[in-house]
């Protein structure tokens, strides 16, 4: 016989059913070689061991398949190395050895806290020698881990090492807990693997993190008869560990020397010594051939090898197969066998062993052990994938990962294996970001680090140094080799779901993407109601990962399916057929649809649902053929407006809607999480230029000062060190270019998407919530969370997309189809920052006229059931930066202080949009019922009722003027002292935005309107008897300091003329020429009035003549006091007749 290489060794096998025959039934069975070479073929495969001595071939016992199963025996037997008895199976205590609500996995050991501060014990204590256990964590919050007693009683407050028999280590602070504490150890991170070691010979307590010692954590522990101790662990809301007492092979054995340290379970040592013994005898079957070159009975070596080959696998098998159902055996042996057969490197098709290997496991073993046997690699690939540190080339991730793709080549085995359960396999398309920079090499991958310093773009002119340059490209260069590396793993993940997604291997029941998709739909579910148990809830961070991968998985078959079949649409067109939403094919759970439940609205939209499917159906309706096989009916019921042709395969589009739904679920928040790294950079680095800034002020007199703010310095500059490797990974891995035009992608299916579904006319109302969310969230995050690395605005079609966005927004913030208050308030709120931003005002602006005059007509509409806030809000941004000093973007009192987030729509720099306002200049000139509610409404909203008095409006906006202009400007008075107290939440009260927005609307008045006009205007300024010249000068700063008395002389006067960043020379001009006018004015009125008789006085204040008379029952007053009588009371001041109107009086000249 002859060793060949295991590449090319051995036979791809099918399924046939093999009996097991031996030479006694049937001496000469056909296909069996000659006794002697089958003898010499079993001796090589099965050598006896070392101790019997190398028999040679010449003395050793003929082995023919009957003695095989009794030489197989005797083999397995020798060698047995006695084991110590310990308790058969070691779990968390979930039926009496807890405090507080937890939620435990299956297996009982993992634990997920459900209640602020859970605790929970093992089955089993130890009370002498020396033991280990592990502890794999998931969440990185707060838990404390280590040993308890029997007698330590928990609370909601007080967990493990809060008693005095119970000791802790805290990776979340950094501490160690018995009773008291102290800094201990390291940060751990989600993926970390903490180690427990007690040794109650010596009385001590010890933690590893990742294998690594963090010292002896307690010493002189209790110990003697009666004290034993249990492994024990707190941990507050959500938190999440798994533990592993020996039951799976520890992943750091190495350190503790097993014959110290104990397992709680003990490893099954003989099953070992007999799965690995059984993998050597099956390593050399496969890899030997019989000769050819030896004489047989006829030559025939070819036909006959296959049946020995087989049965004596099937002697291997015989012993082989109940070892694999063992979780210990799987991980140890197994798995790691396996991976030795990747690790020569190479593609993962190179190796056909491992493909041998499956086809062998489905032909020898039995249904239920294969099962066992791939579902139990299938968790110790996860596990090993999930917790192995980052190292910088991500070698152990692609490691896990080839072996995955190679098992999944494999059609039975993946069918298998998909059923099994996506949630927990979709921990094979995240990768995880490391906490500790230097663990993962990112110091030696990023040697050079670099952060923005310029950070006020407007008034930091200045170009980058060479030195900053240099830096800022070789830290880029280190971005792009770690960008190189993770894609890598990227790519590895994108195989693995193709080859789920599958739909060509229809050779054995149903093809994979079918499978996929079905636990596809069932895992949204589960996330969808969130009022699941939060142990089937998948991770954020996991969700963003996996949407990725899963867009590009699904373009690569999209694409594919369109070279196949040109009619139909490719990836870049990509969009949800309406009638998914309403044909029942697709389950939507329970969620939202735009015009309510969705029982509703059958109801109701009977008559167009019916119309539309019907008109496509042969008799079946849709609720026969519910539930029928794969995608059949998906899209029946294809509206009249839609064309008729093919779009893609039916599975993916299935696919696309759930992938919407995925981003909906939690994707779009955790993108909005991880921006936070980002921001912490930029606070360093603005709080290490103020640093630096102050070190070249410090006097040379204080080396005190200068030395603390070195100190202050060196934190800044290390934490930023720290932090820009750490964001260069989220920015590889989180907010790369690909991955932004993922989300771009996205975002252009949702708005094809709902402008089909728009086309349906009420059918729409059945369109899902989550695409118009989608939309908009999408968006902001391309806007938002994308920036400063890769911008928006470098998107292909960047430009019409923002114009079909700001048309559905346009369109469907009033739509009468769509009821939610939630998606109305959350689409006016997304017009109301679109129309804050020039690019997509622009945008706004392009969309067809038609469009945006049904835009305004819905803005101006009278708040019937809407908030006005966001309407006023967007009615002002339209005007803002158009009114007189109405240009500032902050208040400029404000400037000095630092803004909440300078990306806050708020604080945009106005840009008003004159086209928008002339439209609604049109709309209100041409149907004046419109002006008349929309003016009322407005004034409503002050709670002001006097629409029948809208003709006085003029007189008594410069009445109302009046007022404001007199508090605002008497010296030394309330409003002066509000301003200067600076109080908390009247920050934004000051002199400047009240007394501008007045001066506008009295220079438009008095100066920009014609002739008349102003002389009308000034003469009803003049007569009100609260109105003075004084208010008017203290504007331009020429107030009367003789009045305000010696005192404040040195006191700083309000000026228009000091703001010249805000108010322009032509304004000032005019505000002069409004003084001038009006001085004349005054003048002239003093000189032309007569003194007043008391009977032209009014008689209801007896301070000015009577300029009033009311409608029908002309009885007069002054202006003034009607004017205040009517903002609460319409009837007549003197006789209670309701008023209709008042007329200007004057007292006919006398005979």
């Amino acid at each position: 016989t002859t060793a060949e290489n295991t590449n090319n060794g051995g036979t791809v096998l099918s399924r046939r059913s093999y009996r097991l025959a031996s030479d006694t039934d049937k001496p000469k069975v056909t296909g069996i070689v000659n006794e002697k070479l089958l003898s010499d073929y079993l001796h090589h495969v099965f050598p006896a061991s070392s101790k019997t001595g190398p028999a040679s071939a010449a003395h050793r016992k003929t082995l023919m398949f009957q003695d095989l199963g009794a030489h197989l025996e005797k083999l397995l037997a020798e060698d047995n190395i006695e084991g110590c008895l310990g308790p058969s199976t070691v779990v968390l205590d979930h039926s009496s050895g807890f405090e507080g609500l937890l939620f435990v996995d299956d297996d009982l050991l993992g634990v997920i806290g459900h209640s602020n501060f859970s605790s929970i014990r093992a089955t089993t204590c130890v009370y002498k020698g020396k033991w280990v256990y592990e502890v794999l964590i998931s969440s990185q919050g707060l838990m404390q881990i280590g040993w308890c007693t029997l007698n330590c009683r928990f609370n909601q407050e007080e967990g493990v090492g809060d008693t005095p028999d119970s000791y802790a280590y805290d990776g979340n602070r950094v501490r160690k807990w018995n009773v008291t504490t102290t800094n201990y150890g390291k940060s751990w991170a989600a993926g970390d693997i903490v180690s427990c070691l007690i040794d109650l010979d010596e009385g001590t307590i010890t933690f590893c993190l990742n294998g690594q010692s963090l010292g002896v954590a307690f010493s002189n522990i209790k110990t003697g008869p009666g004290v034993a101790y249990f492994p024990a662990i707190s941990l507050s809301f959500k938190e999440s560990v798994a533990f592993n007492f020996g039951s799976r092979p520890l992943r750091y054995p190495s350190h503790f020397n097993a014959y110290t340290y104990r397992f709680y379970v003990i490893p099954p040592t003989t099953d070992l010594i007999k799965a690995n013994r059984l993998l050597g005898y099956l390593k050399t079957v496969l890899s030997t051939s019989i000769d050819t070159q030896v004489p047989t009975v006829d030559g025939a070596w070819q036909i006959q090898g296959d049946p020995t080959i087989l049965v004596t696998l099937a002697h291997i098998f015989n012993h082989f197969a109940p070892l694999m159902c063992k979780v210990y055996l799987v991980e140890d042996v197994l798995m790691n066998f396996l991976l030795s057969i990747l690790e020569g490197g190479g593609s993962v098709e190179e190796h056909p062993l491992i493909q041998q290997l499956l086809d062998l496991f489905w032909l020898l073993m039995e249904d239920h052990e294969v099962s066992e046997c791939l579902k139990q690699l299938m968790m110790s690939l996860l596990r090993a994938y999930r917790f192995s540190p980052i190292i910088p080339d991500l070698g152990f991730q692609i490691h896990y990962l080839r072996l995955t793709t190679a098992i999944l080549r494999h059609e039975k085995s993946r069918k298998y294996l998909i059923t099994f359960d996506v949630l927990r396999s979709v921990v094979f398309f995240y990768i995880k970001t490391p906490l500790r920079v230097k663990e993962a090499g990112l110091e030696e991958l990023i040697p050079t680090t670099w952060w923005p310093t310029r950070f006020d773009k407007e008034r930091d002119t200045r170009e980058e140094t060479a030195e900053e340059r240099l830096r800022r490209r070789a830290y880029e260069r280190g971005c792009h080799r770690l960008k190189k590396r993770i894609e890598v793993v990227e790519e590895l993940q994108v195989q693995i779901l193709r080859l789920m997604l599958n739909n060509k291997d229809k050779g054995m029941g149903e093809a994979s993407r079918y499978i996929f998709l079905n636990k596809f739909r069932k895992f949204l579910q589960e996330n969808a109601s969130n009022r699941g148990n939060p142990t089937v809830l998948c991770p954020p961070e996991y969700m963003v990962c996996f949407i990725h991968r899963l867009i590009t998985a699904i373009r690569s078959y999209w694409d594919e399916g369109k070279r196949k079949s040109p009619g139909s649409i490719s990836s870049e067109d990509a969009y949800v057929p309406p009638q998914l939403f309403y044909n029942g094919k697709v389950d939507y759970f329970d969620l939202q649809r735009l015009g309510g439940l969705l029982s509703h609205l059958k109801k109701t939209l009977k008559g167009e649902y019916d119309a539309v499917l019907t008109s496509f159906l042969s008799p079946p309706l849709p609720s026969q053929v519910e539930g029928s096989h794969g995608n059949d009916g998906l899209l029946l019921g294809r509206p009249f407006e839609e064309p008729d042709q093919p779009i893609t395969e039916k599975s993916l589009l299935e696919i696309l809607d759930g992938v919407v739904m995925m981003y909906n679920l939690s994707v779009h928040q955790q993108l909005g999480k991880m921006v936070v790294v980002s921001d912490d950079v930029h606070e360093y680095a603005v709080a290490l230029k103020d640093t630096d800034e102050k070190i070249a002020r410090c006097p040379s007199r204080r080396p005190d000062i200068l030395e603390e703010l070195q100190k202050t310095q060196k934190v800044f500059a290390e934490k930023l060190n720290h932090l820009s490797r750490r964001l260069a990974w989220i920015n590889a891995t989180i907010y790369s270019k690909e991955k932004m035009l993922d989300v771009y992608w996205l975002l252009q299916v949702c708005i094809r998407t709902i402008e089909h579904a728009d086309s349906t006319g009420s059918l729409f109302a059945f369109m899902p919530e989550f695409y118009l969310n989608v939309a908009m969230n999408s968006y902001s995050a391309l806007k938002n969370y994308f920036s400063p690395s890769n911008c928006m605005e470098e998107l292909p079609g960047y430009e019409d997309t923002l114009a079909q966005l700001a048309a559905i927004l346009a369109k469907h913030f009033a739509d009468p189809r769509i009821v939610g208050t939630d998606i109305k308030d959350s689409l006016m709120q997304a017009l109301a920052s679109y129309v804050c931003y020039p690019q997509s005002l622009h945008a706004v602006e392009r969309i067809p006229e038609e469009q945006r005059m049904a835009m305004m007509r819905n803005l101006l509409a009278p708040y019937e059931q809407r908030p006005w806030a966001q309407t006023n809000w967007i009615l002002v941004r339209l005007w803002r930066g158009c009114g007189f000093g109405y240009r500032y973007t902050r208040l400029p009192h404000l400037l000095k202080t630092k803004p909440e987030d300078a990306n806050l729509p708020s604080l945009q720099k106005p840009c008003p949009s004159l086209l928008l306002q002339r439209h609604m200049a049109e709309l209100l000139s041409q149907d004046k019922d419109m002006a008349a509610s929309f003016l009322n409404s407005v004034l409503n909203q002050l709670n002001w009722a006097f629409s029948e008095f809208i003709g006085m409006i003029q007189e008594f906006f410069l009445f109302l003027l009046n007022q404001v202009l007199n508090r605002v400007t008497a010296e030394r008075n309330l409003f002066d002292r509000v301003v200067n107290l600076r109080l908390p939440g009247l920050e934004s009260v000051d002199h400047y935005p009240i007394l501008v927005a007045v001066t506008g609307i009295l220079v438009r008045i008095l100066v920009d309107s014609d002739k008349q006009g102003t002389s009308r205007a000034a003469s009803v300024l003049l007569s009100d008897p609260c109105f003075q010249l004084r208010s008017i000068q203290y504007l331009l700063g020429e107030g009367d300091a003789g009045d305000a008395g010696a005192a404040s002389a040195d006191r700083k006067h309000f000026s228009l003329h000091t703001y010249t960043d805000y108010i322009s020379t032509e304004e000032e001009q005019k505000v002069e020429q409004m003084l001038t006018f009006l001085t004349e004015e005054s003048k002239q009125a003093a000189a032309s009035t007569a003194p007043t008789s008391e009977d032209d006085l009014c008689p209801i204040c007896y301070a000015h003549s009577i300029s009033a008379i009311f409608k029908p029952c002309s009885h007069k007053s002054c202006k003034a006091c009607i004017n205040q009588h009517l903002m609460n009371n319409k009837d007549c001041f003197f006789c209670k007749a309701t008023i209709t109107g008042v007329d200007d009086y004057t007292k006919p000249a006398s005979s």
